[in-house]
């Protein structure tokens, strides 16, 4: 699960990291008032979408010279300004892909003198089974370039979680970053401060880019991006509270109400899988063969009749769908449940594009019998490869 800028940042304040004032606002309305709670005389209004890359991103509705979704604005109504151009209109960067995200968020922040623009985030390194900082002298740029062009400028320092981070550790995270004076004494307390968040909260990443030294030499949160691990929210009463549902996929949604481990994609052929390795190797295919999946769906080892119906139902819902493969092995999941459930969608919301079934392991000779006696337009598959030949056989013919 993610979370919106001004909710990570209030999540960090609470943990002593220190970040400039700001308020949330969701209405044009409110702009005015915000700004002049603030000290200015410099604010920065933020576009609050699920995706990074705002400060170059670009609005649909307003022309390809336009400033982006991070703006700074020298007076009150440079910000009320911005905040018309900007709230409810459809913000595209590098990470929300052509159809972009409309902005119903901002958050106006109150600007900052900045020397310098350094990256932190910590997040769990599966190398060594620990949680590690990630850091670099070259922030608020895209990093993953920086890994390509000069991996040298990346450092990567693990905590030992029976000490959590030590002096050492700060030190060594101190020195990757090139900190001295009032940034190098922050730095004490910053570091285990986010240290404590990411694991007390249940992180999967936290990413502080900018994390900035200022002109009086301080360091302070610029930007901060939370993902949680979804399995740990059942502890997080308040995280959960935080959830924006309008910035995620309705289908995603939808999913995780059935507890489906569901993903969409961009291509046309809806998966329907048991266990994950499963539906790589089913999308993998489909991909050999010419066509993309269209989502990610796995119902899990021991699903029943009605969440293999929810599921069926949520990639029929998917209007680029133009076709559907359902492959499952029975080990725990009966192949004859499977069917039911399947044949329980297609009576309910009926079916208009091609469905290939391919059915292994326990009870596979009931499953088969109940879909060919089913009456429906199923195509049977015998193996894997088949099943993913014939339903692109399908969908070009």
């Amino acid at each position: 699960m993610n979370i919106h800028e001004y909710q990570a940042k209030a999540l960090l304040k609470g943990y002593g990291a220190p970040v400039a004032e700001g308020v949330a606002i969701l209405k044009v309305e409110e702009a005015e008032a915000a700004a002049k709670s603030l000290p200015g005389p410099l604010y920065v209004v933020k576009s609050q979408i699920h995706a990074g890359g705002r400060g170059k991103g670009k609005f649909k509705e307003l022309s390809p010279e336009s400033k982006g979704g991070v703006r700074l604005a020298k007076s009150i109504d440079e910000v009320v300004a911005h905040a018309k151009e900007m709230l409810g209109h459809t913000l595209v960067t590098a990470q929300t892909g052509d159809a972009g995200k409309q902005v119903n968020r901002l958050y106006i922040e109150d600007g900052a003198d900045i020397a310098r623009e350094l990256y932190c985030s910590l997040l769990v390194d599966r190398s060594v089974g620990r949680v590690a900082f990630v850091v670099s002298t070259e922030g608020g740029m895209d990093i993953e370039a920086v890994a390509h062009d000069t991996p040298e400028k990346i450092h990567t320092i693990a905590i030992d979680p029976e000490t959590g981070v030590t002096a050492a550790d700060v030190a060594a995270i101190s020195k990757a970053l090139q900190l001295d004076g009032a940034a190098a004494e922050d730095a004490k307390s910053l570091f285990p401060a986010l240290y404590k968040a990411f694991n007390e909260k249940d992180m999967a990443l936290l990413e502080v880019n900018p994390l900035i030294v200022m002109k009086d030499g301080h360091l302070r949160v610029l930007d901060a991006k939370m993902s949680f691990d979804g399995n740990a929210l059942f502890r997080h009463d308040d995280v959960k509270l935080l959830r924006d549902e309008t910035e995620e996929d309705a289908k995603e949604i939808e999913a995780s109400k059935w507890d489906l481990a569901y993903v969409a994609l961009d291509g046309n052929i809806g998966c329907m899988v048991n266990g994950a390795g499963l539906a790589m190797a089913t999308m993998d295919i489909i991909k050999l063969y010419g066509k993309e999946p269209a989502n990610f769906c796995d119902v899990g080892g021991g699903a029943g009749k009605e969440k293999v119906a929810a599921a069926f139902k949520i990639i029929t819902a998917d209007p680029k769908v133009e076709g559907i493969l359902v492959n499952i092995f029975g080990g725990i999941m009966k192949c004859d449940v499977i069917a039911e459930g399947v044949i329980a969608a297609v009576k309910e919301v009926g079916l208009k594009v091609p469905l290939v079934v391919r059915l292994e392991g326990t009870n596979v000779e009931l499953g088969k019998k109940i879909l060919n006696e089913s009456g429906l337009a199923i195509t049977a598959a015998d193996d894997l490869d088949d099943a993913a030949k014939k339903i692109v056989a399908a969908i070009k013919g």
